[in-house]
């Protein structure tokens, strides 16, 4: 008996040892060797270069010199940049995704509810680097947005539609919409509508119903939604390389230059852990935040 209660106790942490293999192999353990590297110093010809005394090179303070250059000059000014590109994304998806998701989960009939559904995560069936391409076909000088705007008679010469911060922003929000749309729907589909027929039956206007009982009764899916769009966003390189060019660089193509092109893997490492630092910083609040609420941090 007593050896069957200490099987049936570890038959949990037996079930989840695969899980947290799969973590550690493949996140954990590259965040700590990128945790690592962003304490070296770049060679010559890039790579790392050696460490003859250990001691010395902590006691001068140069064990930190990756991270103390990633605060100065232009480093700040493409932190900022891409802070607020992913705070605007976010509100701008929260602002669009809101009145999609509450008709899909409220007013649509519900033998159309799967439809809705399978339109919103339909770009998803297409590769994201194609959709990106796609944009600039149409946001470019001589793309489908100008020659409407000409059409109609609103512009009479083409706008500089591409490579700035519009299209960036533009990009993203494109790419980001579906990962607000989803939660949303989750805890608006959970809505109790008798709720809101009380509030109208007392006498309340509209919008203090929607101030005062949807959206608190929703806030762990626009929460959730934050969260699912402000991280990618905060790392994003694609939509910025491709549709930013070179006027709209992000922490995501910072990143990706110093591996590739700049080949100082050390200052790379420190910017990427910062970034990665950031986001489960986040995470961490949200769990807290739905641990206060009584809430599943999963949907």
């Amino acid at each position: 008996m007593i050896a069957e209660g200490k099987s049936s106790e570890r038959a949990p942490y037996l079930l989840a040892l695969p899980t947290w293999l799969v973590l550690g192999g493949f996140f954990l353990l590259p965040l700590f060797v990128l945790f690592l590297i962003s304490f070296g110093q770049r060679a010559t010809y890039g790579g790392l270069k050696p460490i003859d005394d250990l001691w010395t090179y902590v006691a001068s303070g140069k064990v930190l010199a990756q991270y103390a250059r990633s605060f100065h000059g232009i480093y700040l000014q493409i932190f900022w940049r891409s802070i607020w590109m992913a705070v605007v994304t976010t509100g701008l998806c929260l602002l669009v995704s809101y009145p999609v998701a509450y008709y899909i989960a409220v007013v649509a009939p519900e033998r159309r509810r799967n439809l809705l559904l399978g339109l919103v995560v339909i770009p998803f069936w297409t590769s994201f680097l194609i959709r990106t391409y796609a944009w600039m076909f149409i946001l470019r000088t001589e793309g489908l947005a100008n020659k409407l705007l000409m059409a109609s008679g609103l512009t009479s010469k083409p706008l500089e539609l591409l490579y700035n911060d519009f299209s960036v922003l533009l990009g993203l929000v494109y790419g980001e919409l579906p990962f607000m749309i989803l939660p949303l729907y989750a805890s608006l589909e959970k809505l109790d509508l008798s709720l809101l027929e009380a509030s109208a039956d007392l006498g309340a206007p509209r919008q203090s119903t929607f101030w005062r009982v949807t959206v608190p009764m929703t806030m762990p899916g626009i929460v959730a939604g934050i969260i699912l769009v402000f991280v990618p966003s905060l790392g994003q390189f694609i939509v910025s390389d491709l549709l930013g060019g070179a006027k709209t660089i992000l922490a995501g193509n910072l990143i990706q230059n110093q591996f590739a092109v700049a080949r100082n893997k050390p200052f790379g490492a420190a910017i990427a852990f910062e970034l990665t630092a950031a986001v489960l910083l986040l995470l961490f609040v949200y769990a807290l935040y739905t641990k206060r609420k009584g809430q599943d941090v999963l949907l």
